[in-house]
């Protein structure tokens, strides 16, 4: 588990080891640097492969091993540095050395950075003092390998047991170990557990140090980098795959008609929206169609709208429909929101096994379009249209009978198909142009999901890019 970062405060002499008290260390507050990582994590995921490690780069935070925002300024007993990044900008590195010997290694208080400037240094004996001085401004950490361990890890034979501890202790922070000279070994065994490069106590120098403190650094930002970037696009895999795995499978085994969905979330880059539908055939030959809209189109939405469609197939297989059914439903969209104001329209159809009449009931939903040979695509009936589910406690919602004859293409849609806008004007498509949309895309031959492509594509155009909301389409057809 991560330990929390402190916040950043002055260092007492008692704890550093210095002669004179150490004033404030300039520099972000835990708040700001908690928002600095909400903002990295936001923008790494907004953000293709190739331009994940860059934003991670410019936007991370000390706690990550990287130099940021700290005030250059020198105090008694501690030894200041204007590093310069990847820009103008100078950040003052700090080194915290845990060493119970400090004058065993004097070259450290004599560091310098590539600018010439001096580095700053806080030095701890112990690993005690070492957790009261790890805060969020420390940048690297110098680590005595022969330092006793702390608790039980003392009492085992793993030559590494502080390393691992300050590894657990320090997570986010680059760490660079000492060892004694001509112990290799030792040292690889510690870059092998997670220290980012090790060095020969006796044989120090302050150039080498210099540079060795400089690329722990780097490295520490780039392994943070590389690492977030790996865990995004896991969580981003699993995200698709569950999202996928919630869109309906029509069952419609047994039934002569032919179905086809389009599905397109108003978010960006995601699966799934609030738009949910769904078809099923009864054992009865009856073959059930619905599509809603739960408003708004975030994840959360897009959860309820897959309970309330999961809830639709499991109440129409148990064989209720109509008002009954969107009785139930209301009562399940009233359990399962968060807010007293959220609501779901919705649009069913319960199409007779000759596939010549069908049962509609809409709740505040746009009503389905049927197109015929015989005559050009409309709208059907929606004047017993009833409120959208989660609006009326109460509410009735009435089944309407319609004709559809011999051979037919049903249409089911949501609002989003029709609320984008016409060039750059206030106009929308609206449902009239939508229908003059299909009716010259039939014209044209298209048909199954050929249609249901062409119009998605369409009404984007006419958008002038990306449609905000989501846009989800059923398509039924009835080919004697």
């Amino acid at each position: 588990m991560p330990v929390p970062v402190p916040r950043q405060r002055a260092i007492p002499a008692v704890e550093s080891g210095q002669a004179q008290a150490a004033p404030m260390v300039g520099g972000p507050s835990r708040e700001e640097t908690v928002r600095n990582e909400a903002t990295t994590a936001e923008n790494r995921n907004d953000t293709t492969h190739d331009h994940g490690a860059q934003h991670t780069a410019l936007n991370a935070t000390p706690a990550d091993g990287v130099p940021q925002g700290v005030n250059p300024t020198s105090s008694a007993g501690t030894t200041s540095v204007s590093a310069t990044g990847g820009g103008s900008a100078h950040t003052t590195l700090t080194l915290l050395l845990i060493e119970d010997d400090p004058t065993a290694a004097p070259i450290v208080h004599d560091l310098l950075d590539a600018d010439g400037k001096p580095i700053r240094v806080r030095t701890a004996r112990n690993l005690t003092e070492a957790e009261r001085l790890l805060t969020h401004d420390v940048h690297c950490i110098l680590l005595d390998l022969a330092l006793p361990a702390p608790g039980k890890a003392a009492e085992s034979d793993d030559e590494l047991a502080v390393l691992r501890h300050v590894l657990r202790l320090a997570p986010r922070h680059a760490v660079l170990a000492l060892t004694a000279s001509g112990d290799a070994e030792r040292g690889a065994q510690a870059v092998r557990v997670g220290a980012q490069d090790y060095l020969y106590k006796d044989e120090l120098d302050g150039r080498l140090l210099s540079r060795a403190i400089r690329y722990a650094v780097e490295r520490k930002r780039s392994d943070t980098a590389e690492r977030r970037l790996a865990e995004g696009k896991l969580r981003a895999q699993e995200n698709a795959r569950l999202e996928r795995g919630l869109l309906p499978t029509p069952l419609l085994e047994g039934s002569p008609l032919r179905f086809a969905a389009r599905y397109r979330p108003g978010r960006s880059r995601a699966l799934l929206g609030g738009d949910f539908y769904d078809t099923v055939r009864t054992p009865d030959g009856t073959v059930h169609a619905m599509i809603g809209d739960v408003c708004g189109h975030g994840p959360d939405e897009a959860a309820l709208g897959v309970e309330l469609r999961i809830a639709w197939r499991a109440l129409t297989l148990a064989g209720l429909c109509g008002d009954e059914l969107l009785n139930t439903l209301q009562q399940v969209l009233e359990h399962e929101r968060d807010d007293d104001e959220i609501f779901a329209t919705l649009c069913t159809v319960d199409i007779a096994p000759d596939g010549r009449r069908a049962g509609l009931c809409l709740a505040g939903h746009p009503a389905p379009l049927i197109a015929r040979p015989d005559r050009p695509a409309r709208l059907l009936p929606f004047d017993n249209n009833g409120p959208a589910l989660g609006l009326l406690p109460g509410a009735r919602w009435p089944r309407m009978q319609v004709e559809l004859g011999a051979e037919w293409s049903l249409m089911l849609y949501t609002d989003g198909l029709i609320e984008g806008r016409i060039g750059e004007g206030r106009e929308r498509l609206g449902q009239d142009g939508m229908v003059e949309m299909i009716r010259r895309q039939l014209s044209e031959g298209l048909s199954g999901e050929a249609l249901l492509r062409a119009a998605v594509n369409e009404v984007r155009e006419l958008n002038g890019g990306e449609l905000t909301d989501d846009v989800a389409l059923v398509l039924l057809d009835r080919v004697p």
